[in-house]
């Protein structure tokens, strides 16, 4: 089982194993939200089902959320009813991956463990990585797959709420870590969202910082070294995670986890929730 990263070696493996599993595409564009597929459809891991960051891995469109912010995530029922329709039952090994340095693949990656599937893992350096080492690519679609019947089980993540984020500002028992550029972080700019800063107290690690030129994660001991020089002598199991809208956070979470700094919170509503009241407090520089 593979439960943070998989190598291209080792999916080229996982092929000819007989196990069960399934490769998804989350490729997106934040900016053209139908480029994403439209770069699938052009080259894609074999088989590959796509997963669409606005119509699968959120609830937009006045949705029912388990969350808020700009990606409210979708309440668990409708995230089962979609991983079913797609053939992805709970015996698969999921495999996640994207263009976009894990940004969107984190998300499918979290999503399925707070489903409580263990067995999803994050292919590393991506599409990039899978076609420098002479992988297939297919264009076009996939053929529909049979479907199944996906149960949540219980859930292997943190989700945190945005009231547990305030009532917990300024104590021990909460570390926040803004995964967003520093220049966001810092209020100098702000591209989406209506205020600009960061939650009080918030450390800032923008998530590229967990791989390497080559756009692998860094090795797990350089992973820990910097997330211990960022936390200083705060516990890491105090840890909540956030960024704009809760989907950039994610590689944070799998670099902690492959760091061997344990599970760590998610704050999903993250900074678009958090800004959308003014009475919740702000902070810059």
């Amino acid at each position: 089982m593979y439960t943070t990263i998989i190598s291209v070696d080792q999916l080229q493996a996982l092929e000819h194993s007989g196990q069960p599993y399934m490769v998804f595409d989350c490729s997106f564009d934040l900016v053209q939200p139908d480029a994403g597929e439209q770069q699938y459809r052009a080259a894609h891991i074999p088989g590959a089902v796509y997963a669409h960051l606005n119509d699968n891995l959120s609830a937009l469109h006045g949705s029912a959320a388990e969350s808020g912010g700009r990606h409210p995530l979708p309440l668990m029922e409708a995230f089962a009813t979609w991983l079913s329709s797609v053939g992805f039952s709970n015996d698969m090994q999921a495999v996640v991956y994207d263009r976009n340095g894990v940004n969107y693949a984190g998300r499918l990656w979290w999503m399925l463990k707070w489903a409580g599937h263990a067995a999803v893992a994050v292919l590393d350096g991506g599409l990039q990585a899978w076609q420098a080492a002479g992988g297939a690519v297919n264009t076009g679609t996939e053929p529909s797959k049979f479907t199944t019947n996906f149960v949540p089980l219980q859930s292997l993540a943190a989700l945190v709420a945005t009231e547990t984020v305030a009532n917990n500002l300024g104590r021990p028992t909460q570390t926040i870590i803004d995964a967003r550029a520093t220049a966001r972080f810092k209020g100098e700019v702000e591209p989406l969202d209506p205020v600009a800063g960061h939650i009080p107290g918030a450390l800032n690690r923008p998530f590229g910082q967990n791989l390497g030129p080559d756009g692998k994660f860094k090795p797990a001991a350089q992973l820990r070294a910097e997330f211990e020089a960022l936390l200083g002598n705060r516990d890491p199991a105090s840890v909540v995670h956030h960024c704009g809208s809760g989907v950039s956070a994610n590689p944070n979470l799998i670099a902690m986890e492959i760091a061997g700094l344990g599970t760590t919170g998610l704050y999903a509503g993250s900074w678009s929730d958090w800004c959308s009241d003014p009475s919740r407090p702000v902070a810059k520089g």
